[in-house]
């Protein structure tokens, strides 16, 4: 028996780091689930294309998330980094941008066309045509941009809903957690912008859906560019947040970001 346990000790102590930190923190009184859903969050938001192997363990990369959302950063699992893992957010990795082409991520033009290819039956079609025309204006009012709707063919930014797998690498999985996400400018599938029609979205914030507003105006700023802020204000700001806005506009670090890109009004 006491040399069993040796021969489990020492198969153990072999495994990859990526698996055996889960151990260690799993003694410190977090379950394998959460575990699990942890390094499924980490694996899909903070993917890194270095060939580096310490920029792709565990604690790298939950000490990059960390540092991320202005929390301490010590590479351990706790309740405050959980809890931020559970909430509805963009599908888009936060250090790693939905590109399909190499350079900046930008439009080389100004006048961009658009087009609703499929909606959801949460919302009268006409609503959905509103609130995509008012979040393209929020980027619009800030920049030289201006937008067109086209009804049929080829546009520049494609928009519909669709659930599960949907013609690209990123399924949606059911309602919360991934709401939706948008591509970076580019050809074909560049600048398209998906929403999980197993939501229940919404044309105001309501704690009972999803304020399709605030969704279509942070995935529109991917469609044009940006990558996740940091600023908690944003509207890149990766989570979604349910609190009540009135006065629903772009927060100075998304007009410092669009404008950056493709310069003042």
């Amino acid at each position: 028996m006491a040399d069993m346990r040796l021969t489990l000790l020492f198969a153990l102590c072999q495994l990859p780091g990526s698996l055996a930190l889960p151990l260690r923190q799993e003694a410190g009184g977090l379950g394998q689930l959460q575990w699990e859903q942890a390094e499924n969050y980490l694996e899909r938001f903070y993917v890194h294309n270095s060939k580096r192997k310490e920029a792709n363990t565990f604690e790298t990369k939950l000490k990059e998330m960390q540092r991320f959302f202005g929390l301490p950063v010590t590479g351990k699992l706790n309740s405050r980094v959980i809890e931020i893992m559970q909430k509805p957010r963009c599908g888009v990795p936060d250090v790693a941008e939905f590109s399909l082409s190499p350079g900046p991520s930008k439009w080389p033009f100004n006048i961009i066309s658009y087009r609703i290819v499929s909606y959801t039956s949460d919302l009268p079609q006409d609503v959905v045509d509103e609130i995509v025309a008012k979040a393209l204006s929020l980027w619009s009012e800030k920049t030289p941009l201006k937008f067109y709707r086209v009804k049929s063919g080829i546009a520049d930014i494609m928009i519909s809903f669709a659930r599960g797998v949907h013609g690209d690498f990123y399924p949606f999985d059911g309602p919360g957690n991934t709401l939706a996400h948008a591509f970076a400018p580019g050809l074909g599938l560049g600048g398209d912008a998906h929403f999980d029609k197993d939501e229940h979205w919404t044309d105001s914030s309501s704690s009972l859906g999803i304020n399709f507003l605030y969704a279509a105006t942070h995935e529109l700023g991917h469609s044009l560019g940006l990558g996740h802020s940091s600023d908690f204000d944003a509207v890149m700001y990766p989570t979604y947040k349910t609190e009540e806005k009135q006065d629903f506009k772009l927060a100075p670090d998304d007009i410092k970001g669009i404008q950056k890109l493709y310069g003042k009004r």
